[in-house]
């Protein structure tokens, strides 16, 4: 069996000022919609699950269990939400101002595929939108965010040629060529709100506060996927129609998470706090309808495929698709930029997580799947430097690895790690609003998947560009 070379070049051209810069986004977000790859290992279970965290997290190997930031919406933990940034009035308690966030990104990948037996290799280009989620505080530790996230994606384009042999003795008669295409993946559109259980704070310092939150996000899951095989048989003499075998899934569904973040002080003389976070959902069951189709077809230049004759068409036929349970632990040790006995030290933040996802639970319209129980380990941090008047002293340093078993299991076992960095480049977009913020996260991954006792190897380069706005709403306004 062979890969189809499939390479898709996209072109991103400069950003600039935010009235030029979000139609470009949008622009982008609804291009890479659709864009395709060719990854084989998406026909098994729900497909090859995209990056779960934001941008920023990726940079950090994807911890986001812990971390909890005013101006970014950690959409995997939505206790994180209790951090949009909140300001009441004294008396009256009545919320006067808020920092909404807005957030989006792309992905700009590049894979290598390689097979062993024979030694070939494959190169595929793609552009993908990463997410899109807007955060809004409702009141000092209360935070409420909406937002649209791929979780999953089915691409592949794969044909096998192969010489049939008459079964009782065994010679050679016929050959026959068969395309495997799939196509599709599940997106989530969620709501959830994060805030405070408890809050205790000494002197009004962020870094030696005391807080407990808990958060949940409800959402509607929805896609779908497309398998398909096209059969042409060869022969000399005979003139064989050429059958397709295909299977449209539908699903859509309510889909739950929820989770908590705990911070605490440990050393309030050089500002350093520590937090604890947890995320996850329990197994759900997803609705879906199936279509299965068994046709013979022929080709024409002109119209594509077109059907000559049904031989079986079965429609809406009502399932069920049971995703498994994940939960998520993880700390994060944080100091900011701090001034120490007359002297400024440097921010720096480091942090550690693991997932369980039980994918042994996993069932298709009741039949079992390729896939295994899986676990993973994130690994990563940051580092912001003592701000000068130098813009590379403004900028925050990221870097992180991961490390897991992969969840498709195709024969021998198969490991996924990876390591990633990136940076986090503040700009002024406009002098006359001071109160707006924005930042661009960049984020680099390389990720390998298998080795040389897996059939296929995979190798991913991942660029990531994300945007991440802010600005403060609700302010009243003054008049000398």
């Amino acid at each position: 069996m062979q890969l189809v070379m499939s390479t898709i070049p996209k072109k991103i051209k400069a950003l600039h000022l935010p009235t030029a810069t979000l139609p470009v986004l949008f622009f982008f977000v609804f291009l890479t919609s659709s864009a395709q790859d060719n990854s084989p290992y998406s026909r098994f279970g729900i497909g090859d699950l995209t990056p779960t965290s934001h941008n920023l997290n990726r940079a950090m190997g994807g911890i986001s269990a812990a971390f909890g930031d005013p101006v970014t919406v950690n959409f995997n933990n939505p206790a994180s939400y209790a951090y949009f940034q909140g300001l009441k009035e004294p008396k009256s308690k009545k919320l006067i101002s808020g920092r909404a966030l807005f957030d989006v990104g792309i992905d700009l990948e590049s894979r290598s595929l390689l097979q062993t037996t024979p030694v070939k290799k494959f190169k595929a280009g793609n552009a993908l939108f990463s997410y899109i989620q807007l955060g809004v505080p409702l009141k000092k530790n209360w935070g409420l965010s909406f937002g649209l996230r791929p979780l999953s994606r089915i691409s592949y384009n794969l044909y096998r040629n192969e010489r049939l042999k008459d079964p009782l003795t065994g010679l050679p008669i016929d050959s026959a060529s068969t395309t495997f295409t799939g196509d599709g993946g599940l997106y989530l559109v969620s709501l959830g709100s994060g805030f405070d259980i408890f809050n205790k704070q000494e002197k009004r310092k962020a870094y030696m506060e005391e807080k407990l939150s808990f958060g949940i996000n409800a959402g509607y899951l929805f896609g779908r996927n497309d398998y398909s095989s096209r059969r042409r048989l060869i022969n000399d003499t005979v003139d064989y129609q050429q059958g397709n075998f295909e299977t449209r899934t539908n699903l859509h569904d309510f889909y739950f998470t929820a989770g908590l973040m705990y911070k605490m002080p440990v050393d309030t003389f050089k500002k350093i706090s520590l937090s604890l976070g947890a995320y996850g959902h329990l197994g759900q069951n997803i609705n879906a309808t199936q279509d299965i189709l068994r046709e013979t077809y022929t080709f024409d230049d002109a119209l594509g495929d077109v059907r000559l004759d049904s031989v079986s068409d079965k429609t809406n036929i009502k399932g069920v698709v049971k995703l498994p349970a994940s939960f998520t632990f993880g700390f994060a040790l944080q100091k900011p930029v701090v001034m120490i006995k007359d002297r400024k030290e440097a921010g720096w933040l480091f942090g550690v997580d693991f997932t369980m996802n039980k994918w042994d639970n996993y069932r298709f319209y009741g039949q079992k799947d390729s896939v295994k129980s899986n676990w993973e380990i994130k690994a990563g941090g940051q580092i912001t430097p003592i701000p000068t008047k130098s813009y590379f002293s403004q900028i925050s340093y990221r870097a992180g690895f991961f490390y897991g078993p992969e969840y498709i299991q195709v024969g021998n076992k198969m490991n996924r790690i990876g390591a990633s960095f990136g940076m986090g480049l503040p700009i002024a977009l406009n002098r006359n609003a001071p109160n707006q913020f924005t930042i661009i996260n960049l984020a680099f991954e390389y990720m390998k998947r298998g080795n040389d006792s897996n059939k296929l190897k995979e190798n991913l380069f991942r660029f990531s560009l994300g945007f991440s706005f802010s600005d403060l709403w609700f302010g009243k306004r003054k008049y000398d």
